[in-house]
């Protein structure tokens, strides 16, 4: 469960704001789509593959 407390004087936005913030990094709702349909694992490996080369790429551009 997911507790955000309330400074004093913080506005209801900024609460909702840093709620959100936590929610996604739980990845409850990445996984929840994911779920939702079965994904063979070829595929799944296919995607992990693009996405590794995507970070790499994007990694390379820092640097240079």
């Amino acid at each position: 469960m997911i507790a955000v407390n309330i400074k004093e004087n913080e506005s209801i936005d900024k609460a909702l704001k840093r709620f959100k913030k936590k929610f996604e990094k739980t990845g409850v709702l990445k996984e929840l789509r994911a779920r939702t349909a079965f994904e063979k694992p070829s595929v799944s490996r296919r995607n992990e593959i693009i996405r590794a080369a995507y970070r790499e790429r994007m990694k390379g551009l820092e640097n240079a």
